[in-house]
């Protein structure tokens, strides 16, 4: 392994780790945006995808804002982050999910931008503009939401819906 890629997989173990502390913390009631720890600032990461984020945000009438607000929690802005679950990219695609909304590289910032906006606008259809269940299905499934009437009995989710409004709310 050259040193260049054994630097890469440093990073994205850090990188990784740190959000596995955030979602401790989120789970522990506590918060905190620790992606400076990695070397990276948010902002900076956050204005190299605009024009990505504009261009499909205006293509499906998806609020730019609520896109970037899902952006900074699923994925901090990392287009290479991978979860446990297997979720990719930025918008934190599942393979099955990417494959039905024709993304073929979800690792690719402009594909899995495209396809995560295109799910959203899919939700905000489906549970007629709610935002609040449009976000709670892009972490739980539209299924769970359904079966619930509502944002599902999930601490994980129940968090994520709060840490997404509170995001978008400050945009």
């Amino acid at each position: 392994m050259s040193s260049s890629s054994t630097s890469n997989v440093q990073m994205v173990m850090i990188q990784a780790l740190i959000k596995l502390l955030e979602k401790t913390l989120a789970g522990k009631g506590l918060s905190g945006d620790l992606s400076e720890l990695s070397g990276s600032s948010t902002s900076k990461k956050a204005g190299s995808f605009e024009s990505i984020i504009q261009k499909a945000s205006a293509k499906y009438g998806v609020d730019a804002d609520l896109v970037k607000a899902v952006i900074q929690n699923e994925s901090a802005y990392d287009p290479e982050a991978v979860s446990s679950a297997g979720a990719m990219g930025l918008m934190q695609l599942m393979p099955a999910t990417a494959a039905s909304l024709g993304v073929e590289n979800p690792l690719d910032p402009e594909e899995n931008i495209e396809g995560g906006v295109k799910l959203l606008r899919e939700l905000l259809n489906q549970f007629g503009g709610n935002l609040t269940n449009t976000v709670a299905a892009y972490n739980a499934g539209a299924g769970a939401v359904q079966q619930y009437g509502g944002v599902p009995p999930y601490q994980e989710t129940q968090l994520y819906v709060n840490r997404v409004l509170s995001t978008y709310g400050k945009s």
